[in-house]
């Protein structure tokens, strides 16, 4: 059976663009190799059927300042595909990783961070339901001797050979063990490499387009057959910490009085504006979340936290129902998209938890999407703490009676009334099922690198300072390592 012509390709890869399209599967196409390899040509013939309304080409260069003022895989997460439009990649966020390799810049240590950071990255995108291909395209070094004579001698061209384009073909056997170390390291069953050898351009253009109507067929095939599903979580594999703190001992007794809570409050937003200075001095981003029940005192808390602050170093992220783009993408694009820049803050009231508590209770997602939410937001933590963030997680924990009192202040409260809505009283018949979810969010989530503290709500007041005594010690914690 004679093997299908590249017009017959480039057919199918049309249908099956709009088919992912219409059945919304996201996909990620990455292609990496030396330079002159032939990543754009290859790239243009692979769009060339296309829809161009239902891509987007990416073309990754060295990381600009906002850029390296966040962590490491921020500017892919922002890059990433939607469930309408397909995202390809010249280059990714294998280059820089490579680069730093091959010139020796990167301990043992910071390669394996580095590389289990790709590895969770990647399989997330996977178990979401996204197509992730990757190309690597490789030339012997003769062949790129030649292709880059070539384009040295067109007018046209010889711009793209630079000297750090020269400087890299001269270390060719430097690059090889290093592009089999990155190979080896991220060949996931799952998210395996493709290696296309391209000395011969057009057969190299068809093989590529080839393997990438298997990956599109394979999904739309399960898609269509509903045996399509991410990757299980089994119980055995869910983190779970022992040393949790536990919402049954939290004691909703403790109270301030008004001289005591006006006295500790200037205080203690006097030391949150000098820590502010410091870590904008330190480039030290700072990340808090504040979770918690229906009328806990989350906005009240995070205006006492921000009172004295310089408003041009922090920002508060209100966290609601995702709107359509945010659905589109992954859960946690909208997340990693609020990430700070180094030496500011950013306060998220609710947040990413939101997949294991509301989704979870109320069935916006499907048990195997929140149970393996616990794992992916360990992982998203972790490599914020690798860039140097701190991590300040708040449960604000009050009881049924507190709830009901500040239930009914609000709606008697004619400015207030606002605040209470059918949705705080759906979730009030639900407390037992949202107390469950809660504490086995904390016991899942609560790390070294990103612990929870309970506040202890029922006093506004006490919650209040407890919250900006346990910023105080997080932050100058982090300011004595450095």
């Amino acid at each position: 059976m004679s093997s299908p012509s590249r017009k017959e390709l480039e057919q199918e890869l049309a249908a099956l663009q709009r088919r992912c399209r219409e059945l919304r599967i996201p996909v990620l196409i990455i292609f990496e190799g030396l330079s002159a390899a032939g990543k754009g040509t290859l790239i243009n013939s692979l769009i060339l059927p296309m829809d161009p309304r239902g891509f987007k080409v990416s073309v990754i260069r060295e990381p600009n300042d906002e850029e390296r003022m966040r962590p490491f895989l921020w500017r892919f997460w922002r890059r990433t595909p939607s469930a309408d439009k397909m995202a390809i990649f010249d280059r990714s966020w294998y280059r820089i990783l490579l680069e730093q390799d091959v010139s020796g810049e990167l301990s043992e240590e910071a390669r394996y961070k580095a590389y289990a950071d790709i590895r969770a990255f990647e399989r997330q995108f996977h178990d979401s339901g996204t197509v992730i291909v990757k190309f690597h395209l490789h030339i012997s070094k003769e062949e790129q001797a030649r292709r880059l004579k070539e384009l040295k001698a067109d007018e046209t061209t010889k711009w793209r050979v630079t000297e750090d384009v020269l400087a890299r073909h001269k270390r060719y056997d430097v690059y090889v063990p290093a592009i089999e170390r990155m190979l080896n390291e991220t060949n996931h069953p799952d998210v395996p490499w493709e290696i296309i050898v391209a000395e011969d351009v057009e057969a190299a253009s068809l093989t590529t387009l080839s393997r990438l109507i298997k990956h599109l067929n394979s999904r739309v095939q399960h898609i269509e057959e509903g045996t399509h599903e991410a990757s299980p979580t089994k119980k055995k594999y869910l983190p779970f910490y022992t040393n949790a703190p536990k919402l049954a001992d939290a004691d909703l007794t403790n109270a301030l009085e008004v001289d005591t809570y006006i006295e500790l409050l200037e205080d203690r937003q006097q030391r949150i504006k000098a820590l502010q200075n410091e870590i904008y001095r330190r480039r030290i981003p700072i990340v808090i979340v504040y979770e918690g029940q229906d009328a806990a005192g989350k906005g009240g808390n995070i205006r006492r936290l921000c009172q004295r602050m310089d408003p041009r170093g922090y920002e508060v992220i209100p966290v609601a129902a995702p709107n359509d783009v945010e659905l589109a993408h992954h859960y946690l694009w909208r997340f990693w998209s609020e990430f700070p820049k180094a030496g500011h803050f950013t306060i998220f009231d609710r947040s990413w938890y939101g997949r294991v508590l509301v989704e979870r209770i109320e069935g916006f997602c499907s048990k195997t999407d929140w149970r393996r939410a616990y794992k992916e937001i360990n992982e998203m933590e972790e490599n914020f703490y690798h860039f140097g963030s701190v991590l300040i997680k708040f449960w604000i924990q009050i009881d049924k009676t507190e709830q009901m009192k500040r239930f009914r202040a609000r709606e008697q409260n004619p400015r207030k009334r606002w605040k209470l809505n059918e949705e705080d009283w759906r979730n009030r018949d639900k407390w037992d099922d949202y107390a469950e979810a809660t504490q086995e969010m904390i016991d899942r989530t609560h790390t070294a690198y990103a612990p929870w503290t309970i506040i202890e709500g029922n006093c506004k007041k006490h919650a209040r300072i407890q919250a900006l005594d346990t910023v105080i010690d997080a932050i100058t914690e982090r300011l004595n390592k450095t």
